[in-house]
């Protein structure tokens, strides 16, 4: 891993998503650091912090700053998606480390070394395949929750009503059944939708069971 010029200065990036709370970055750093035995490594930097949260990935925008001061030649990452969070964000920061003078090379893509031309043009190729596959799931993920929804299906957690709704439920009901309320007041009351407090009173008389059903479908 030798640049014109003599010694190279390589740094290591690692992140690892804050959803993930069994990833850990040591799986990359120890096959980064293997892979640059023998270089001189000026540091290793972490991030615990999804792509997009560019406010939290702190060590990232460190080694920006460090290869813009030209204290870095090489920045050295276990995947591209570990540094870039899209097409834009990756060219944006090439055209930023170019001028630089710093390349970037990926470990487990290694057709991509921005320090030559063709590996220049298969960074982009991939960052760019990388954000079409992400859009195409997320379609899917959306027509997946538009037919759940046509279906009737709840999407998510179900939402739990206040506890304020289980301790009032007995009075509200009662006004309710005696036609002080109407449902939609009663629901409001309680603050919880109307189809769920009807079938709340639909439920019948024990209590546990009419609770349980407001908090199965609040």
């Amino acid at each position: 891993m030798r640049l014109p010029g003599g010694v190279v200065r390589v740094a290591l990036y690692a992140r690892v998503s804050t959803r993930d709370k069994d990833q850990d970055p040591e799986t990359q750093l120890r096959q980064l650091r293997q892979h640059v035995a023998g270089e001189r490594v000026v540091g290793e930097f972490v991030d615990r912090a999804s792509a997009t949260d560019l406010r939290g990935r702190k060590e990232w925008r460190r080694l920006l700053e460090l290869a813009q001061r030209r204290q870095v030649d090489l920045i050295l990452v276990w995947r591209l998606d570990r540094a870039f969070r899209s097409v834009l964000d990756g060219a944006s920061t090439l055209e930023q480390l170019r001028h630089c003078g710093c390349g970037l090379r990926s470990l487990m893509e290694p057709w991509i070394d921005t320090t030559s031309p063709m590996g220049e043009a298969l960074y982009h190729i991939t960052i760019a395949w990388a954000q079409l596959e992400k859009g195409i799931l997320a379609e899917r993920t959306r027509a997946g929750m538009e037919r759940a929804r046509a279906d009737g299906r709840q999407i998510g957690r179900p939402r739990r009503p206040p506890v304020e709704a289980h301790r009032r439920w007995p009075e509200v009901r009662d006004l309710v059944l005696r036609g002080v309320l109407t449902r939609r007041e009663g629901a409001r009351r309680l603050k919880v939708r109307q189809a769920d407090f009807s079938a709340a009173l639909r439920k019948g008389g024990a209590d546990p069971d009419t609770l349980a059903e407001l908090a199965g479908r609040g």
